[in-house]
């Protein structure tokens, strides 16, 4: 498919995981690929060589998105790259901490809000300059912040802060042609969730969902390259669960 051919794309986090199914995806619509990492560099190169295998475009990007200037620095690389049109932003970068409220600490509390909301906040706002008409960015949500799901009340409050942004911004962005959407997993066999990949814990993501195998990357993947598609053109301020029918 080409449906994307001629659109340049930012996708964080995408060395591994989500991000990785989110960059191979939007490649293969035919979009020029940054494969951002933080620390995982040799998995970076190889997603870069697996699109540039297939004829697709693509280059590596780094920056410490925990960082307070994170998000700046990455922009200036991308512009670097990019010179002044990027068309797609894919904000997937994360990470989550299971504990308790009692075992949950300031440091903890405070390392989630910078990588999950802080980050995507003022990457979009260093990236809006270069951002045109048609333009999509796509957040990354979670079924933790529409229900209840273990001991994950800190990461989940993080995702609904992203819900929270994505309407906001979508709002603020529609009158530039900028539409802005989240897609929202449930468990998902990645490294984040790696308590999926025990016999108990394959058992609890199969009993709250409606389909019943764990879901892979790629299930996510193709949904976000979707609504950085023209098909998704009016679709906007959307939060959409991609969670096999989780908690129904």
């Amino acid at each position: 498919m080409t449906k994307l051919s001629g659109k340049t794309a930012l996708v964080t986090g995408a060395s591994r995981g989500l991000g990785r199914a989110s960059a191979l995806a939007l490649a293969r619509m035919g979009a020029q690929v940054l494969v951002h990492y933080s620390s995982g560099a040799k998995e970076a190169e190889a997603v870069v060589a697996e699109i540039r295998k297939a004829g697709g475009r693509a280059d590596t990007i780094t920056a410490d998105l925990s960082a307070p200037d994170g998000p700046h620095k990455l922009a200036s690389q991308v512009r670097a790259v990019v010179g002044d049109r990027l068309d797609i932003l894919v904000a997937n970068a994360g990470i989550s901490k299971s504990a308790t409220i009692e075992a949950t600490t300031v440091e903890d509390f405070d390392r989630l809000f910078a990588v999950n909301v802080r980050a995507p906040f003022f990457l979009v706002q260093q990236l809006l300059p270069i951002m045109g008409k048609d333009g999509s960015i796509v957040l990354l949500s979670s079924l933790g912040a529409h229900a209840a799901v273990g001991t994950l009340s800190a990461y989940a409050a993080t995702k609904g802060a992203i819900d929270t942004l994505v309407k906001y911004f979508a709002a603020a962005l529609g009158e530039r042609g900028i539409r802005v959407n989240a897609v929202a997993p449930g468990i998902v066999a990645t490294d984040m969730s790696n308590f999926a990949k025990t016999d108990e814990g394959q058992a609890f993501a199969l009993g709250i969902q409606s389909l019943k195998r764990l879901a892979q990357p790629d299930d996510i993947g193709g949904v976000v390259a979707f609504l950085a598609s023209d098909d998704a053109r009016w679709i906007s301020g959307d939060t959409v669960r991609v969670d096999g029918g989780s908690k129904l």
